[in-house]
């Protein structure tokens, strides 16, 4: 059982999702970082207001308090704006630039005897055996 264990435990991909925990959680504290101590206080420079938590209004005695979910839809929009601007779209780039962008599939079209979506270079279609003239 403890030879299962340990051939589980050093597994490849085992060990990458916990690698990848690992970074997540550091990138995660450098993003929240970046959106709480600068992003935040150059919005509350802006608009003069750094916490909406504390807005809410009343109905029939009721209180509906909506400035912490305001500030969490916020905070979410701010990091999904931090992480496309500064690690998507560099990253995006570098793989361009780096040739490291998969290829796109050949484009494909239908048999005109079957319909079987065939590559636009086939000569033959692999369902129904039709024969094309020629590589469309």
């Amino acid at each position: 059982m403890l030879k299962e264990f340990r051939a589980f435990i050093l597994r490849g991909n085992l060990v990458d999702l916990a690698i990848a925990v690992v970074i997540g959680a550091a990138f995660t504290a450098v993003i929240n970082a970046l959106v709480k101590d600068l992003l935040t206080p150059l919005i509350a420079a802006i608009f003069g207001k750094p916490d909406f938590s504390n807005l809410s209004f009343k109905i029939n005695g009721s209180i509906f308090y909506y400035g912490s979910f305001f500030n969490a839809v916020l905070t979410f929009v701010i990091v999904a704006a931090v992480l496309f601007f500064f690690v998507v779209k560099p990253v995006n780039a570098l793989m361009k630039r780096m040739g490291t962008i998969p290829e796109e599939e050949p484009e494909r079209h239908p048999c005109p005897e079957c319909m079987t979506e065939i590559p636009v270079a086939a000569r033959r279609c692999p369902a129904c055996t039709t024969e094309f003239a020629s590589a469309a």
